[in-house]
């Protein structure tokens, strides 16, 4: 696996790839998430015949951290996704996304239906983001005050609204993963945050949308990740081709939850279609 730089557009994003010259496979992390989300597999997908590229989108991780919140949005994000495949050369290329990054994968299925040979949609959503507004509004304000710093020490000290046993139980067993959630918490931008924050639990429904996808679709979701049980089964009754697979004895990071299961599912699933 190597790591590099790409510039697309006014901002530069770092990337982690491997098996250059495989058939192109994009994967997009969630909010407040980064590369290294995936990067433990890129080296097995390199070895099943994929270049499989995993990038830190704009305001996360090592990437470009524009400061002013009109520079983050989901469309922005998408944007930033086509450049990045035309940078690499790429015309068709299958597309991951989880969470944040699977809305991310919908604009960009969406925009550029052609250029997609398949679509996984992971543990996401395609509409609002039901949270505790008071709860959400004092975050919001936390990090436009005083940075993602402050908010990471209050949410290091509480449980998050994606907390489930499946993360407890991956914390037990590997302390390092709450030290590893809490750095990509903090490497990412308080403009981001705060725009993306905003824009997640904004009224919007990507639904009647998405049903205009006709590439193979695998909508995958963790059996404990409750919020997105539901928005899964419909994305992926929407999208004509699609299934779905949940994830046993997982919440929202399913890859680390139950990553053997997760692969048996997202392999199986690749497996058709270079068959």
């Amino acid at each position: 696996m190597d790591v590099r730089t790409i510039a697309v557009g006014e901002v530069t994003l770092a990337v982690a790839e491997a098996g250059q010259g495989g058939h192109p496979f994009l994967l997009l992390h969630g909010f407040t998430g980064a590369k290294e989300d995936f990067t433990p597999w890129l080296d097995d997908l390199a070895a099943r015949g994929y270049h499989a590229v995993a990038p830190d989108h704009r305001g996360h991780g090592d990437s470009s951290k524009p400061t002013d919140e009109a520079a983050y949005s989901l469309e922005q994000f998408a944007v930033d996704a086509l450049a990045l495949v035309d940078a690499l050369g790429w015309d068709r290329f299958h597309l991951l996304g989880h969470s944040m990054g699977g809305m991310i994968a919908q604009h960009v299925a969406l925009a550029a239906p052609e250029r997609i040979e398949s679509l996984v949609l992971m543990d996401t959503g395609h509409g609002t983001i039901e949270l505790d507004a008071e709860l959400a509004a004092w975050g919001l304000s936390l990090v436009r005050t005083e940075g993602m710093d402050a908010l990471a020490d209050v949410l290091a000290q509480i449980e998050g609204p994606l907390y489930t046993d499946a993360y407890q139980r991956l914390v037990d067993a590997n302390p390092d993963h709450k030290a590893f959630g809490d750095r990509k918490l903090r490497a990412s931008s308080a403009a981001m945050y705060a725009a993306m924050g905003t824009e997640l639990m904004s009224d919007h429904d990507r639904l009647d949308d998405v049903r205009s996808l006709s590439m193979p679709t695998l909508v995958l979701v963790g059996e404990e990740d409750v919020p997105f049980l539901g928005p899964s089964q419909r994305l992926a009754d929407a999208i004509g081709p699609a299934r779905l697979e949940v994830v046993p004895a997982a919440g929202h990071s399913p890859q680390f939850e139950n990553p053997e299961v997760w692969e048996k599912y997202l392999f199986a699933f690749l497996d058709e279609q270079d068959a």
